[in-house]
């Protein structure tokens, strides 16, 4: 039987590992903090970005996306334009700036996920875990507000 704590243990404990290594790695080669980063590929990735679509993509508050895009927009690595479908938004888009040093944080965090899970793990493990941890997502997901009705408390 698998200990569920100690598993939760791990891979918590793992995803902060994780975390910082990509953070250290992206502060020291491209002076790019994780945070923007991942703000960043977001922004990069969907047409028509707004500041709710990426706080809908990375799970966190509308609040907090919009003080890191300011953030990332005063080191003009973003623009806000006005949203032609609801002047209510704003369009979040990568200056030139941005994209560049997206590219470059891109071959880094690569090679950093590379050597911490690409050259640990078989490819085919890795491919069984990608499909765990979406269906554990997926199931998250559903519950809504992370309680599953089915189990007694």
């Amino acid at each position: 039987m698998v200990d569920l704590k100690a598993l939760y243990h791990d891979l918590i404990h793992y995803e902060m590992e994780l975390w910082d290594a990509v953070d250290r790695r992206l502060r020291a080669e491209c002076d790019l903090q994780v945070t923007w980063f991942e703000v960043m590929r977001v922004i990069a990735r969907l047409p028509g970005c707004r500041v709710q679509d990426i706080a809908t993509d990375l799970g966190i508050t509308v609040g907090g996306v919009s003080k890191v895009v300011d953030r990332v927009e005063a080191a003009r690595y973003c623009r806000r334009r006005a949203n032609p479908d609801d002047r209510r938004s704003s369009i979040v888009e990568l200056t030139a700036a941005g994209n560049r040093l997206l590219a470059k944080a891109t071959k880094v965090f690569e090679a950093e996920l590379e050597v911490r899970l690409g050259s640990v793990v078989s490819e085919r493990s890795l491919q069984q875990f990608a499909v765990t941890l979406g269906k554990l997502r997926a199931a998250g997901r559903a519950m809504g507000d992370g309680r599953n009705p089915d189990r007694q408390s």
